[in-house]
């Protein structure tokens, strides 16, 4: 969603501030803004657009600051404009804030009647009105935006600066995410890890309802409700990325260098555990009490982490024989979820921070439930409040399309239905190691299915004027027709749709005319002939069937399209049948002229609900 960024130190904050805007883009925003001291008061930069519009605006040279806050605006309140964007400014108070303030019609109308002007549509502006409000009636300002966000209702992350106090910055966190970074001589806050990355290695992600203090000498963190003061030194989390990281190094764009790396962060996700799984379990603090006792999992997610979480049902029950349920994060809690003595409620998030998979894992807690996270971010939210955590190593994930967080968390699921399968009896040690074995192979198995990158984007040169796509899969592979059919609209704006081919018959068939691709998903499994009736049924309507398979000799006379993928274990298919669906995706998007990593609307963190 919105990015916010804040710097206090001995450096240029106006360089560091726009820098660090630019570190977050792939949020996705449309509109951008600056606020810092000129030496007389606070001045502000806003425009709609991207931030090098934001740039032509402001001063040449660029003045000598060393304080200051910015924001990239994903709208919500308010349609994208220059009077919307942010930072909000009124009495000398200016405020960047990520989320929604829910009651700011009420608190809006009691600031009209008082004589307030607003300038804008957007729920943001109240803040900075209460605070000053607050500030004319001679409370200090730490005070005043304690009273002011007392009543707020809603999900935010603040950063607030005042003339009262030149040398000072506040954030504030409530629900969506903020980090303080830690420098030599200087602080940072920031919605997310890589807008920092250049500048910290240390980091302290707050808390809801805590206040962070910035100033030149330190930060100060303390409760917004008790006052109580908190352990800066104690919470700080060290972070292994570099700024290289989250760099295109080379490729056109983010979302290819992460479809690359995607060899690499298996290999790093699995390493550490690969050869004793059981040490997986106990490391993350899942207990031999938990699974001993375990009778049903529950797995909650959105968008292609849901997906992953299909792909894990399919392996968990597989390899360790536990009933699993998947739910939709967003759809989990408002069903009021029966949870039984012996249940274990898994959440999947790349962030640690969607707001619909943090509210599953927290009601799921409440009801009773253990709860264990897979997530990409050391010192998350949901890292923190659950249980257990299990990490993938994919590093930061800037395409807003995700691609290598996808396999990493299907990593992460298949070690973990490994090691429950030992710990509960039943895998074999033999049939452990052998899974293990083919596990091994699967990196240099992706690397196999990256060389057909030129074909695919000759494929995807005569799709480019298709309106509509279907994506069929069986057993394993059906969350990967699913996630394909993800991929394509979300950064090509073709309406796609994925389907277990066995429905097919039961509505999907309908759509089917001539010319219509069908990408047909059909691994030499023990549904292969199925799926082959499959395609037989897409040709026999004059569909175009485009067929990914590691049998590519017995089908090549049957289908219009074979994208070949190397023969992998069965139920280690989906992580090379993903691959050319992702690329397929990415040079159809390209092609177009879409505007791949940050695709319209989108945001890669839904950190509001």
């Amino acid at each position: 969603m919105c990015g916010i960024v804040g710097y206090i130190g001995k450096k240029d904050a106006v360089s560091i501030l726009l820098d660090s805007l630019k570190r977050l883009e792939y949020r996705g925003y449309d509109s951008a803004g600056i606020a810092y001291r000129n030496g007389k008061g606070i001045e502000i930069f806003k425009t709609k657009g991207k931030i090098e519009e934001l740039q032509q605006i402001l001063p040449d040279p660029l003045p000598a600051t060393r304080i200051g806050i910015g924001h990239t605006r994903w709208a919500t309140h308010g349609a994208p404009s220059t009077e919307n964007s942010h930072p909000h400014c009124a009495g000398g108070v200016a405020v960047v804030h990520n989320g929604i303030i829910e009651n700011f019609r009420t608190l809006k109308a009691q600031l009209l009647s008082e004589g307030c002007e607003f300038s804008s549509d957007t729920d943001t502006e109240v803040i900075p009105h209460m605070i000053a409000r607050n500030l004319k009636l001679g409370t200090p300002l730490k005070a005043a935006i304690a009273e002011t966000l007392s009543q707020l209702r809603g999900a935010f992350a603040l950063g607030i600066m005042s003339e009262t106090h030149p040398s000072t910055l506040f954030a504030v966190r409530k629900g969506s995410p903020l980090v303080i970074g830690v420098g030599e001589e200087e602080f940072f806050f920031a919605s997310d890890i890589p807008a920092l990355l250049p500048y910290s290695q240390e980091y302290v992600f707050l808390e809801d309802g805590q206040m962070c203090t910035l100033t030149p000498t330190g930060v100060e963190l303390e409760c917004l409700e008790t006052k109580e003061p908190s352990s800066l030194r104690e919470r700080i989390v060290k972070v292994d990325w570099t700024p290289a990281m989250a760099e295109k190094e080379g490729y056109d764009h983010f979302m290819l260098k992460e479809i690359y790396e995607q060899p690499r962060t298996v290999t790093d996700t699995f390493v550490e555990w690969i050869k004793d799984p059981q040490r997986l379990l106990d490391e993350s603090g899942l207990t031999m009490d938990i699974t001993v006792g375990l009778r049903r999992l529950q797995i909650v997610a959105c968008g292609t982490s849901y997906h992953a979480a299909l792909i894990g049902r399919y392996l968990i029950e597989r390899l360790s024989r536990v009933f699993v349920d998947v739910d939709i994060a967003s759809e989990y809690r408002y069903r009021r979820p029966i949870i039984e003595k012996g249940t274990l409620l898994i959440s999947i998030t790349q962030s640690g921070e969607t707001a619909d998979t943090l509210a599953a894992q927290r009601e799921a807690k409440q009801r009773g439930a253990a709860t264990l996270t897979i997530c990409n971010v050391v010192g998350s939210t949901s890292s923190r409040e659950a249980d257990s955590v299990l990490y993938t190593r994919a590093g930061p994930e800037i395409g807003v399309a995700s691609t290598k967080a996808f396999t990493a968390q299907i990593t992460a699921l298949t070690l973990f239905a490994l090691a429950l399968g030992i710990r509960r009896g039943k895998l074999t040690l033999k049939e452990a190691n052998n899974f293990k074995s083919h596990l091994m192979e699967i990196p240099g198995m992706i690397r196999e299915a990256l060389k057909k990158d030129d074909e695919i984007r000759d494929l995807a040169a005569t799709l480019v004027q298709t309106k509509d796509f279907l994506y069929l899969g069986r057993g394993i592979n059906y969350p990967i027709a699913l996630e394909g059919a993800l991929k394509l609209k979300e950064v090509s704006y073709i309406h796609a749709e994925g389907y277990a081919a066995g429905e097919m018959k039961h509505g999907p068939i309908a759509l089917i005319d001539k010319g219509l691709p069908v990408v047909v998903l059909a691994p030499k499994d023990d549904l292969f002939e199925k799926m082959t009736s499959n395609i037989e049924e897409v040709k026999a309507r004059g569909g175009r069937a485009i067929c990914v398979t590691d049998e590519p000799e017995s089908l090549s006379q049957n289908v219009d399209n074979v994208v070949p993928i190397p023969p992998v274990h069965h139920l280690l298919s989906p992580f090379v049948s993903v691959i050319p669906l992702q690329l397929l995706a990415y040079h159809t998007a390209v092609l177009k002229g879409c505007d791949v990593d940050q695709p319209r609307n989108l945001a890669k963190s839904v950190t509001v609900e």
